[in-house]
């Protein structure tokens, strides 16, 4: 294995606000994309980082200045694993309405969280609902 494949790790502290996470993506994006990742799998991990980040700062944080949002990235040619953790006091997954079902579809919510879970491999969150672990898995 030749050390342009090894697995590499990103860790960042971000403010709370919607403009400070758009470097990072594309740091990530700019790794998978020399690990030689096909655009339809950086396309499912650039909109899950994005949705699961913006949710951090937004429901999670409030966009309050003082929280922090916290990521670390795990990537690797066939793999690409997160934790995204908010400052937030969390919330109960389970009372996220499932936005496929008919009658939550004028809904206002689930939809991101909907989106992450179909572009990834797993998804977890976190018992008081502030930090989502996801990866995804390149099979061969």
């Amino acid at each position: 294995m030749s050390h342009h494949n090894l697995p590499r790790t990103i860790q960042c502290e971000l403010s709370s606000s919607l403009t400070a996470y758009q470097e990072l993506v594309q740091q990530i994006l700019d790794v998978l994309t020399e690990l030689e990742w096909q655009k339809k799998d950086l396309f499912g991990v650039h909109l899950a980082l994005e949705e699961s980040i913006s949710n951090a700062i937004r429901h999670g944080n409030k966009e309050d200045p003082a929280k922090r949002v916290h990521v670390e990235c795990q990537l690797s040619p066939d793999r690409f694993w997160a934790k995204v953790c908010d400052e937030g006091d969390g919330y109960d997954p389970s009372e996220v309405p499932d936005c496929r079902c008919s009658e939550n579809i004028e809904a206002t919510g689930g939809r991101g969280l909907a989106l992450i879970r179909a572009y990834m491999t797993s998804v977890e969150l976190s018992q008081c609902g502030n930090c989502l672990t996801m990866e995804k898995v390149i099979a061969d």
